[in-house]
């Protein structure tokens, strides 16, 4: 994981006569939709000033004391000195020795002389200050965990907390992060998360002291709930870093815009595209008003809106986006990012149904890529779609022949990247009919998802694909397994009220009808409603439709008291939908007829059946009948879009 910015570590100043800097490590922060770009917040430069109730050492950063070393201190006669005050002369030059130290291995070096004579709890801070350098170099994180866990050893004592104990135990947070101990990792950033704020409810430490290093554990929390895939937790921690910058810098402050889009990343991860909108908007304007309207930082937001734009379906205000942006990607000879930005625009174009001129976008810019990269299967992939939705199959199927041919070279280099065009290619076979084609293709998918701890969430998308294609396809058995996985899998990455939760759901209901168990698909039915209504409203067509499914599982039970209540509860909201939904309304009608006749011992013969599929395209997993967007296709759309 690169590293592109450091966080200044607060200093701690002086408690003792001695005096050391307490240089902070660089908080790594990494982006919600890409786990491979970091959040990278800027340089706060911020410095503590006293801690009234921690007795700790200050590591002071004089510049003259920073250009001495320990081999060029100022020579006296210590043998002119008494024994007392050549110790404390002795330990006066081995703490400036410290402090000038550059590298890891001069700190090592001096640490070592200064174990005989320094007393422990000055040694537990020098131990936090070499943990702390080897965490920002990236340098062999069990060495740092080893210095942290020695820190903590001296600095955790009589449950008195200080604000070294809290950057010790963020330190810990950091360095098991590193080495994917994501539970470990968890459990310290919490802990020290709760010190400071006992500090601060306390009145120990002042607000200016902890509000860095409270921004700092935030930033880890969400890194590392984010790795575990509990991306809706990860947001709010994301959240209250935003914060916390606000209140220390400038309002129109560059690192402001940046981490105001940052906020916006995180809400398109998940989907949450009407609440990024109102982030990405404040950062284009603080980083027009600083940066002008030519600048990378202005392009990069523009893309961004786009993204926003294309999940909300307004494709024109998309495409405006994405012509801006890409006019300073030109300026600056980004050519790259523009060529990546012009894939973008023909995939805008599509969605407004202006294929011809998709096709002929994706001409030009197929020029411009190698033979064997990336780019140039993105390209066919686009072709493909937009030739699926002109029906020419024949054409669209050798697009994607030659973009999987690129693909299957370079799935160990960038396992992800192939991992989000595979799943792309698999809705168009899905599009086209190919179902078998489209199942084995996710199964590979899976096959490289699962190797990587930060992509779980993608593992549950992925899942869920899988399990529809095989119900769709009469698999019902093999389907279960799949679906049960990805509904935990969803639920731990976007939050259990999420709407592809309940889409999910809702397949799963129905394979378990089919499979005669309609207790449990009343069960799952009932989830899928609950959350629907929540995320959608309970007047969704979605919405209504899990209403339907849910009566259809009771009357499976035999319980038609219950299945003709949701029938009218279903009835009434299509009524809502006036003329729109007359053809609904009366199908509506007639099954709840059909279950007054099954209520009173009258049947007709006809067996109801659950629908596994909701009619919206916005359903995870939707109607393969034309290309639509669905749930998990917008955010593979969505992260592919960011990640290039």
């Amino acid at each position: 994981m690169r590293r592109v910015s450091s966080f200044a570590a607060p200093h701690l100043h002086e408690y003792t006569r001695t005096s050391f800097s307490l240089i902070s490590k660089e908080f790594i922060s990494t982006n919600p939709i890409n786990p491979n770009e970091p959040i990278s917040p800027q340089s706060s430069n911020i410095h503590l000033k006293s801690c009234k109730k921690t007795h700790s050492l200050h590591f002071s950063n004089d510049k003259h004391q920073q250009s001495q070393t320990f081999n060029t201190l100022v020579e006296q006669n210590l043998s002119q000195l008494s024994s007392r005050q050549r110790k404390i002369k002795e330990k006066s030059q081995l703490e400036e020795a410290f402090e000038s130290a550059k590298t890891i291995q001069e700190m090592l070096h001096v640490f070592q002389e200064m174990e005989s004579s320094f007393d422990e709890r000055e040694l537990g801070l020098a131990c936090l200050r070499i943990g702390l350098k080897l965490d920002q170099e990236s340098e062999d994180p069990e060495k740092a965990l080893s210095f942290a866990n020695k820190a903590l050893n001296v600095l955790d004592r009589d449950d008195k907390l200080s604000l070294p104990l809290a950057m010790t135990l963020q330190l810990l947070g950091s360095t098991c992060y590193s080495l994917k101990r994501f539970n470990d990792s968890l459990g310290y950033l919490n802990r020290a998360n709760r010190v400071l704020g006992q500090l601060e409810k306390d009145g120990s430490c002042s607000v200016e002291d902890i509000r860095p290093i409270l921004h700092a554990v935030q930033l880890e929390l969400c890194n590392t709930k984010t790795a575990m895939g509990r991306r809706e937790e990860a947001l709010g921690n994301l959240r209250k870093s935003l914060e916390l910058k606000e209140m220390t810098l400038e309002r129109d402050s560059k690192e402001l815009g940046k981490a105001n889009r940052d906020v916006a990343e995180a809400y398109v991860a998940i989907l949450h595209f009407k609440e990024a909108l109102p982030f990405c908007l404040k950062a284009l304007d603080i980083h027009k008003a600083q940066l002008g309207q030519n600048s990378v930082e202005v392009a990069h937001d523009r893309r961004l809106l786009g993204v926003i734009y294309t999940g909300l379906e307004e494709h024109e205000k998309a495409l405006e986006q994405n012509q801006l942006s890409q006019r300073v990607l030109k300026n600056w000879g980004l050519d790259t990012d523009l060529l990546r930005a012009e894939i973008d625009a023909a995939n805008m174009q599509i969605a407004l149904g202006r294929y011809d001129e998709a096709i002929n976008t994706l001409k030009g810019v197929v020029q411009q890529t190698g033979k064997e990269s990336e780019d140039r299967a993105m390209v066919f992939i686009s072709l493909a779609k937009a030739l699926c939705n002109q029906e020419k199959s024949t054409d669209a199927d050798k697009c994607l022949e030659i973009a999987c041919g690129i693909l299957g070279k370079k799935e160990e280099i960038s396992p992800v990247e192939v991992s989000e065009a595979y799943m792309e290619i698999s809705m168009l076979y899905e599009t086209m009919d190919k179902f078998e084609a489209a199942i084995s293709l996710l199964k590979r998918t899976l096959s490289l998802l699962e190797k990587l701890p930060l992509e779980q969430h993608s593992v549950g998308s992925v899942s869920a694909r899988v399990g529809w294609l095989l119900l769709l396809t009469g698999g019902v058995q093999h389907a279960i397994p799949f679906l049960e996985d990805a509904t935990e899998r969803l639920k731990e990455s976007f939050g259990s009220k999420h709407y592809a939760v309940g889409y999910v759901y809702n397949n799963l209901g129905a394979a378990y009808l089919e499979l005669d168990r309609p207790q449990s698909a009343a069960q799952v039915f009932a989830y899928a409603k609950d959350i629907m209504d929540v995320s959608l409203g309970p007047h969704h067509t979605d919405s209504i439709e899990a209403c339907q499914n849910l009566s259809k599982a009771y009357a499976a039970m035999g319980s038609y008291h219950l299945a003709i209540n949701f029938q009218e509860k279903a009835i009434e909201a299509w009524d809502g939908h006036g003329p729109s939904a007359v053809d609904e309304l009366k199908e509506a009608h007639r099954l709840l007829e059909q279950l007054k006749k099954k209520a009173s011992g009258v049947t007709d013969g006809s067996i109801m059946k659950a629908l596994p599929l909701a009619n919206s395209s916005e359903a995870g997993f939707g109607s393969t009948s034309q290309v639509g967007v669905s749930a998990i296709q917008k955010q593979r759309n969505a992260t592919k879009m960011l990640n290039q």
